[in-house]
């Protein structure tokens, strides 16, 4: 699979791409607000292996994809469907700090949106964002998505309580967005 965007390429996974997103998951102020710690080569080298294998499921669930700028492998990002309910999905995206700033998880968002919606014919994408990662929760506003639930000390992430904020967006908020 893969889907262009005007300055990017999300394509699926291949196992060379172990080795650059363990350079990008290997940092902890990108893992900072995941639930996963800092990435061991065996650990990158099963995601990887993972998503390879979760793209060759009939019918697919999960759209786990590189992102890449001119060829470079510069993150990840993907949308997963629910397995009790199909036609939601949520999505994630994760960049290599040195491509911050850049718009490029916005066009990714974006596109991976416009797939969900127009492609697979999702009713619904949602976003679990951590507060206080607030770029994350800017983007997912850029992209239309509405605030929906705030949980309060909702989760353990790396020593401490966290909260989560839940963004989300309908198919028909999606269409009067186009219109």
């Amino acid at each position: 699979m893969e889907l262009v965007t005007q300055r990017l390429v999300l394509r699926d996974f291949v196992e060379e791409d172990w080795l650059p997103l363990r350079a990008i998951e290997a940092r902890p102020e990108v893992v900072r607000y995941m639930t996963q710690d800092v990435a061991s080569d065996l650990s990158i080298r099963a995601y990887i292996a993972s998503g390879m294998a979760t793209a060759q499921v009939v019918p697919r669930m999960v759209f786990d994809l590189a992102l890449t700028l001119e060829g470079q492998f510069i993150g990840r990002c993907g949308l997963k469907r629910k397995d009790h309910e199909p036609r939601v999905a949520e999505i994630w995206y994760l960049l290599h700090p040195a491509h911050h700033g850049n718009g490029y998880a916005f066009e990714a968002a974006r596109a991976l949106v416009r797939f969900g919606f127009q492609e697979l014919g999702l009713h619904r994408i949602y976003a679990d964002v951590d507060p206080r990662n607030v770029p994350s929760a800017r983007l997912v506003e850029r992209l239309g998505m509405r605030r929906e639930a705030h949980f309060v000390k909702d989760v353990w992430i790396k020593g401490e309580w966290c909260d989560t904020v839940i963004y989300g967006m309908l198919d028909d908020e999606w269409v009067a967005k186009l219109a």
